[in-house]
């Protein structure tokens, strides 16, 4: 087993950049889904990142989508978060966290795993207690993979 497996807890597969990014935006919108709200979206879309921990930068990379709900009070996202935390293991998931995060707030957070792909999720509800508008901030990450060469590359 290689530094890396070991430091990842797997041995990196060659993936085109491109199918990761598709599966990362499939789960996201999944994810959006179960979560059951008519509320505001932040834009953009999955983003390919090198992994940087003195190795060559280009070896590995991940695919990363983060983006929010909001717009609407904590009733609503209260109940997304209830939605996820029910129906997530429904669509492959496994929540191996739901609970109070390590925050002043202690804002609820799910931390879930796709078990087809690996793909992680965290979900974060973050009331306003601070001032700022309510949402839930979402992150979904791929696992590491090595980039397949690419046309035009």
């Amino acid at each position: 087993m290689s530094n890396v497996s070991e430091e990842f807890g797997y041995e990196p597969r060659v993936r085109a950049a491109g199918a990761v990014k598709e599966e990362i935006a499939e789960l996201s919108s999944a994810v959006l889904d179960v979560a059951r709200v008519r509320a505001r979206i932040t834009e953009g879309g999955p983003l390919e990142l090198p992994w940087d921990a003195g190795v060559d930068p280009d070896a590995f990379h991940n695919v990363t989508h983060l983006w929010s709900l909001y717009g609407v009070g904590n009733d609503v996202l209260g109940r997304g978060m209830a939605s996820l935390a029910e129906h997530l293991p429904e669509r492959g998931w496994t929540v191996v966290r739901d609970g109070p995060d390590s925050s002043p707030n202690r804002n609820r957070e799910i931390l879930a795993t796709h078990m087809a792909t690996h793909a992680q999720l965290q979900a974060r509800w973050m009331k306003g207690l601070d001032g700022h508008e309510p949402l839930i901030a979402f992150s979904v990450n791929s696992r590491f993979f090595v980039p397949a060469p690419e046309a035009g590359r």
